[in-house]
Order: structure tokens, then sequence, then C-alpha cells
């Protein structure tokens, strides 16, 4: 069976750092697709795949994601393909629910949990383009509730 390593966490906790960690020691990453605009640096096929709606809607209607939420407005997801062949995920809660119970016993779910105060002070330095950090906080708080799902909890901001 094939091994992955998911990472979770709230806005600005850490997860692309960790997840950069993870590929610079070999692993993997599967580029999340989204429809979000991209953020001032990032990457098209590094970062994320940016998709416009209707090319969102197209990939669900043709079944290629293996699982894909809505956060904030905007889709996220991870096809089939990556799922079978990456070693590394970024997902919310909403996404680790789509795993069933035998694809589970093969992920490592790390939850990224660090205080408000260090991700509003991260928050504070990103550009995000149709965002607000209250909205953010506001979703994650939504999001995260009663959250887990997980076999490793990280509470150090500076792992």
């Amino acid at each position: 069976m094939h091994k992955r390593i998911i990472l979770v966490g709230k806005a600005a906790s850490g997860k692309d750092f960790l997840r950069k960690k993870l590929e610079s020691s070999g692993f993997k990453y599967a580029v999340s697709y989204t429809t979000r605009p991209p953020r001032e640096g990032e990457v098209e096929g590094k970062d994320y795949f940016f998709l416009n709606s209707e090319q969102a809607v197209g990939m669900i209607a043709g079944n290629e994601f293996f699982e894909y939420v809505k956060f904030n407005g905007w889709l996220y997801g991870t096809t089939n393909k990556q799922w079978q062949e990456d070693d590394v995920f970024i997902m919310t809660p909403a996404g680790i629910s789509h795993i069933g119970p035998e694809d589970r016993k093969q992920c490592l779910i790390m939850f990224i949990d660090i205080s408000i105060d260090a991700r509003r002070s991260r928050l504070n330095s990103r550009d995000m383009p149709g965002d607000s950090m209250s909205r953010r906080i506001l979703a994650d708080e939504s999001d995260f509730k009663d959250f887990t799902n997980y076999d490793i909890r990280i509470t150090n901001p500076d792992f």
C-alpha cells in the first residue's frame, strides 16, 4: 500500500514550510488545485494549479478529484492520480473526512496547531487578494471545530 503524509492546519500555521522541508528530503508533494487567486510569489504548478470555475466544474464532472472542498468560497482539491502517486498532501479537515478507512491506515496526519497570536503575526505579513485576516481566522475556527482525526499534533510555532 502507498503511504502518505497529510499536513493539516489553520491559516499561517506552517503547512507550506513543513511541506517544503519534506520535499527537500525527497518526498513528492501533491500540488493542490484551487480556484483561489494566486498570492504574490506563488508559482503555477509548484504552489497550486490555479483553475477558473469552469475548469473546476469540468474536473468535478469528470470525477478527476479524489477529494475537493469549498473553503472561503474557493475550491481546493486533490486528483485521484495524485492520491495514487504522491507522498505529501495539504488538506483541510473536510478533505480528510473523504479518506476511507483502508486509505486512512496508510496515512500519517500531522496537525499543525500553533497559537492564534503566532498565526496573526504571520497573516499580517501576507498579501491575501480577495480575503482578510479576520475572515480567514473565523473560517478556520469553524473548519477546525471538533477536529480530532490526526496522529501528531504540533503546537510549537518554531518546529
